[in-house]
């Protein structure tokens, strides 16, 4: 067990997300979220649908793709006097039962 918890990282993918939970579900002794919590980020399909489902954060991928073109579009058509912008997105925590949720 102390090998599993030893320098253990603070955020994970959840392709990678979901290999630590099958790993740790064949291991047997580790408790998820008893002993470990674990979430990932993506919230990819496989999150909700896992053998423990884990928590993930869900980007706004399709906001953050529309929004990529609207910009690349108004600065081709402003050229080297457009204006450049930052804008930010919130992601959302999806709660499961990774993490007590």
């Amino acid at each position: 067990m102390a090998r599993v918890t030893a320098g253990r990282p603070d955020a994970i993918y959840d392709l990678l997300a979901l290999g630590v939970l099958q790993a740790l579900n064949m291991n047997g002794d580790v408790q998820i979220p008893g002993v470990i919590a674990l979430i990932g980020y993506d919230d990819i399909a496989f999150a909700s649908a896992a053998v423990v489902p884990f928590s993930s954060i869900r980007q706004p991928s399709e906001l953050i793709g529309h929004t990529a073109v609207d910009l690349l579009l108004r600065e081709a058509a402003n050229g080297a006097e457009g204006e450049h912008e930052q804008i930010v997105f919130q992601p959302e925590l999806i709660v499961r039962a990774s993490t007590g949720g």
